[in-house]
């Protein structure tokens, strides 16, 4: 059974970088541990997290709740952005 926050991690409404961490775990796993092999999944991870931060730091300061925009609300987001 996972933890909470673990499960939370999972949870695309929680987490926006789901698919960039299973990513880089499938690379790490694929690689032998091999982190030089996995750099462009680690820089698209810390992007993904950056940018949702970014998200929610704005939404913050505008008073919108919750500061986590959805998972749907967030490829909408993502789409309109092209």
């Amino acid at each position: 059974r996972m933890s909470r926050h673990a499960q939370q991690l999972r949870d695309h409404d929680i987490n926006p970088c789901v698919a960039e961490t299973d990513a880089s775990r499938k690379c790490m796993d694929d690689n032998n541990y091999n982190k030089n092999m996995c750099t462009a999944y680690f820089l698209q991870y810390k992007s993904c997290r950056k940018f949702w931060h970014d998200v929610m730091m704005q939404r913050k300061r505008n008073g919108v709740k919750p500061v986590m925009p959805s998972a749907e609300e967030r490829k909408k987001m993502l789409e309109s952005m092209g």
